[in-house]
């Protein structure tokens, strides 16, 4: 069988430190960042007397499958998590962008994110102890910004709508449908009328998924995908869901779907082997597949389940943080964008944890899962 490098046209680039370049003023832009981020859970968890996370607040779905290495790699591929053929338990949590939780009428980006559980392996410092692999996806191929700077601009103008009243929000968010629909139409799109409440009405299990910013990846350097693979999941990729008048259409359409069967998605590793063309720095820069096209290194598989219950909300949504610093240390988070969400992503954990009076833990094994 040929090997998986054999694909790869060009030879992937070691990490070096020199690749990482702190961007002026990267703390003061962390520390406003955090700030930002804590305004938006102080106000949510106020109109709720329940704190959620401060972005990707509504679930829509909490599941439990397994993850499966896939044997056969070849040895720059077998890196990490990925370095022996293997099975773990894994927890996806399928998500929108706001911080607020929003009718699904309001059309915005979706999120999937992974717990890998039983994970063994040298931390990183702060995560010692832990036995979990996180990879934290969004459905688009780039971030939003060049910066973290530029980032942390967006940020607080989309924070300053998070107490706006809801109908005014659908009513953009329909608006800005019609243009993105029109912009598609010809061919073209936009990642920020997506951003704003654009995105189309579509099946939230028939997306792809992108980590966007790149992660260690043992010697080398990635960025991460997650493909439906299977056929009842391929037939969902742009499948119409009408949200006017379902409040919770996204959850349901989860529902519906694993009340009948399972769902099988890919992950692929796309390796850094040029850094002009893909920038360690830039996360907005889609990396071309030309030299390095992104490469099979595991499957996740769920059976069919309950995709939503009360009592799974409170162990998987309340009990658990998902965060791309839950890692192996061969899986760092690299660049500015990663770097300055640091603090981000332990205060709003933290915060939960403190209102809810529902400390976050990380499972170890299948049986802490508890669902």
């Amino acid at each position: 069988m040929p090997s998986l490098y054999q694909k790869i046209a060009r030879r992937p680039v070691a990490y070096d430190p020199a690749f990482e370049v702190e961007e002026e003023n990267e703390a003061r832009t962390a520390e406003a960042l955090r700030e930002e981020m804590r305004r938006i859970v102080e106000i949510t968890s106020t109109d709720y007397g329940h704190a959620v996370r401060s972005v990707h607040a509504k679930a829509h779905g909490l599941l439990v499958g397994e993850f499966e290495v896939l044997g056969g790699l070849c040895a720059e591929l077998r890196q990490g998590l990925f370095s022996q053929a293997r099975t773990y338990p894994v927890i996806l949590r399928f998500s929108t962008n706001p911080g607020d939780l929003l009718d699904d009428s309001v059309t915005t980006p979706r999120g999937l994110a992974i717990k890998v559980v039983g994970v063994e392996g040298e931390r990183l410092p702060g995560a010692e102890g832990e036995r979990t692999q996180d990879f934290v996806t969004v459905n688009g191929p780039a971030f939003v910004a060049p910066t973290a700077a530029a980032f942390l601009k967006n940020l607080k103008l989309l924070s300053r709508t998070t107490d706006q009243p809801q109908i005014l929000k659908k009513v953009l968010s329909a608006a800005l449908r019609g243009a993105e629909s029109t912009l598609e139409a010809v061919g073209g799109e936009s990642a920020t009328l997506k951003a704003l409440g654009g995105h189309p009405d579509t099946h939230i299990l028939g997306e792809t998924f992108f980590t966007q910013a790149p992660i260690l990846f043992g010697r080398y350097m990635a960025k991460l995908t997650v493909v439906p693979v299977s056929p009842g999941l391929k037939a969902l990729k742009d499948a119409p869901v009408h949200s006017m008048g379902r409040p919770d259409a996204l959850r349901e359409a989860v529902q519906a779907f694993f009340e009948r069967g399972e769902g099988v998605w890919e992950v692929r590793a796309q390796l850094l082997t040029d850094p002009k063309t893909m920038p360690l720095e830039d996360a907005s820069v889609v990396w071309p597949q030309t030299g390095s096209p992104y490469l099979p290194v595991a499957r996740i598989r769920v059976a069919s389940q309950d995709s939503w219950s009360e009592e799974r909300a409170r162990k998987l949504d309340d009990g658990l943080a998902f965060s791309p610093w839950h890692t192996l240390a061969a899986h760092r988070p690299l660049g500015s964008i990663m770097r300055v969400r640091k603090p981000s992503y332990e205060m709003s954990a933290a915060f939960r944890g403190r209102f809810n009076g529902c400390p976050i833990h990380e499972p170890a094994r299948r049986e802490d899962i508890g669902v």
